[in-house]
C-alpha cells in the first residue's frame, strides 16, 4: 500500500511538468510566422550557356579524333617484332622481372653463365639467349656485374615493341 502514494505523486509531478512546457508558446509562434514572411536574399542570375561550334570532320578534311588513326587501323606491323606463342616457357618467365636476383656468374666471355636466384630461393643458370621474367625478356649479354635482356612489351597500337631491361648484381 505504500507504493501507491508514491507512484501518485510521481504522476502528478509529470503530469505539472507537462503543464508547464505547454503554456508560452504564442511567443515562439510569433516569432516563426514573423520568419516565414521574410523574403531571401535574391537568387544569383542563371549563367549563361556558350555554345559550341561543332564540326564534321570529314567535311574539313580534319581527322575525327574518335576513330582511329590509319597507322592504328592496320594492327601490329607484320615486320615488327612480336612474341612467339609455340615457344615453351622457361623456368625463370613465370617470375616478375624484379623479383629475380643476379647471385654470380660462371665463366668469361661469351660463354659465361649467370646464376639467377628466384623468390623461392632456387638458383637457375642461365647463357645468352634464355628467356625469363613476364614480358617475353630474352638474355642478350652476361657480363659478371649484370645481365642484358630485351623485353617485348604492348605498344598500345595491337603491336609490340623492344625494351632493354637488365638485372644486376645484388650487394650481399
Amino acid at each position: 500500500m505504500r507504493k501507491l502514494p508514491f507512484r501518485l505523486l510521481v504522476v502528478c509531478v509529470a503530469l505539472i511538468a507537462l503543464a508547464g512546457c505547454t503554456r508560452g508558446t504564442s511567443d515562439l509562434h510569433a516569432w516563426v510566422a514573423q520568419e516565414k514572411a521574410k523574403s531571401g536574399p535574391p537568387l544569383p542570375p542563371l549563367p549563361v550557356i556558350k555554345t559550341f561550334e561543332s564540326f564534321t570532320y570529314n567535311d574539313q578534311n580534319m581527322r575525327d579524333p574518335f576513330s582511329p588513326s590509319p597507322l592504328e587501323t592496320g594492327g601490329y606491323n607484320s615486320n615488327g617484332p612480336r612474341p612467339d606463342a609455340n615457344r615453351p616457357k622457361q623456368p625463370l618467365e613465370m617470375f616478375p622481372l624484379d623479383s629475380l636476383k643476379m647471385v654470380g656468374t660462371i665463366g668469361a666471355g661469351p660463354d659465361a653463365q649467370a646464376l639467377i636466384k628466384d623468390p623461392t630461393g632456387v638458383i637457375h643458370r642461365v647463357v645468352i639467349g634464355n628467356y625469363m621474367g613476364q614480358s617475353d625478356g630474352r638474355i642478350t649479354k652476361v657480363t659478371p656485374d649484370q645481365v642484358d635482356l630485351t623485353e617485348l612489351v604492348p605498344n598500345g597500337n595491337g603491336g609490340w615493341m623492344e625494351r632493354k631491361a637488365e638485372i644486376a648484381m645484388s650487394e650481399q
